[in-house]
């Protein structure tokens, strides 16, 4: 694989003039190593002389449902201890008399479960966390199961859930033993950071009661309602650890989900509905099923992207949020990095 690390440096160098983004890392690899990287830009704006660094850790928002809760999910699933087709009802006490009871992991991880949309947590549950776990458990469906593909985060908080019930752990600690630890991803974990640790942290959004931007503490409402950890978002890390993620998903090594986890979810597991998934995975946008590429994104401007078929990786760390919520300019310089890192 050849890239011209010229060009991708100059796209990037671009966003962090276009304001899209105080800084930027970057990686590119394979199964075997990180073949190259980079950072530009600064740590935090108001700090001329801070620049971002490789070692930077990075809220990374919804790549939390992959190095968390997809991971923690495909070791339960090799494991035997959970049937992907088995509707919840049939094993999960706490959902047998509730509409959960009918909706199967697969759909969950899938985004056909018919779950409700994007919602508020506390205001249709509280802020008690275990009121929240019962009322999203107890929710009724926006739709039957099957019907479409609708992206809601609940799907990743309830298998967030169903991994505590079947490992007997609170989500971090299945994370941090199952997935991290063995992997030696040891700069990754779930919020709020110690002091020593935030500070090497990209800033995040403007937290209106405090005046000051959002610095190891998770940008996600829920996450933080949650205290820290859920299965939508609350993870930070930084470039290593998520290369080493990587570089695992295209050589499986023993003691963490492996090769079959891999190859299930990386191809369309929707049938004819659009648009198409895999397990929490979906194809690049841009390309077509030939080229073997997925991605997933998070909110605060993360991103990475795999093909085993190409025998490659690449991600992309950035701190857009801090900046503003509009996506499109930071969809632009994915999708330009995309075509450069995996050409």
């Amino acid at each position: 694989m050849t890239f011209d690390i010229p060009r991708i440096e100059q796209l990037l160098q671009d966003g962090v003039r276009d304001r899209v983004y105080p800084g930027a890392v970057w990686a590119v690899g394979n199964a075997a190593s990180t073949t190259a990287s980079g950072a530009v830009g600064l740590l935090d704006p108001t700090d001329p002389d801070g620049p971002m660094r490789l070692n930077t850790v990075f809220d990374v928002a919804s790549l939390t449902k992959i190095v968390a809760v997809w991971s923690v999910i495909g070791t339960l699933v090799e494991e035997g201890k959970l049937e992907l087709h088995a509707p919840l009802g049939t094993f999960w006490p706490e959902v047998t008399n509730h509409p959960l009871a009918q909706v199967t992991t697969h759909e969950f991880l899938t985004h056909t479960a018919g779950l409700p949309l994007r919602a508020n947590l506390r205001n249709l549950y509280g802020t008690d966390p275990q009121d929240i776990r019962d009322g999203v458990l107890q929710e009724a469906l926006h739709r039957a199961p099957g019907e479409a593909v609708e992206y809601t985060d609940r799907a990743a908080l309830i298998l967030g859930y169903l991994s505590e019930y079947l490992g007997g752990q609170p989500l971090d600690l299945l994370a941090a033993s199952r997935v991290w630890e063995p992997l030696g991803m040891t700069q990754t974990r779930f919020g709020p950071l110690p002091a020593d640790v935030a500070a090497r942290c990209a800033p995040t959004e403007l937290d209106e009661e405090t005046g000051t931007h959002l610095k190891g503490t998770a940008h996600d409402f829920s996450a933080r309602l949650l205290g820290g950890s859920c299965g939508i978002a609350g993870a930070f890390s930084t470039l290593a650890d998520l290369s080493r993620f990587l570089r695992h998903m295209l050589a499986p090594a023993q003691g963490t989900f492996g090769s079959t986890w891999i190859a299930d979810s990386l191809r369309i597991r929707t049938g004819d509905l659009i648009p198409a998934r895999g397990f929490f995975w979906h194809p690049a946008p841009g390309t077509d099923l030939r080229e073997d590429v997925w991605v997933h994104y998070g909110f605060t401007g993360t991103g990475m992207w795999i093909s085993p078929k190409r025998e490659c990786w690449a991600a992309l760390l950035t701190n857009k949020l801090y900046f503003t919520r509009d996506r499109e300019p930071l969809t632009v310089i994915r999708n330009a990095f995309r075509v450069v890192a995996l050409s």
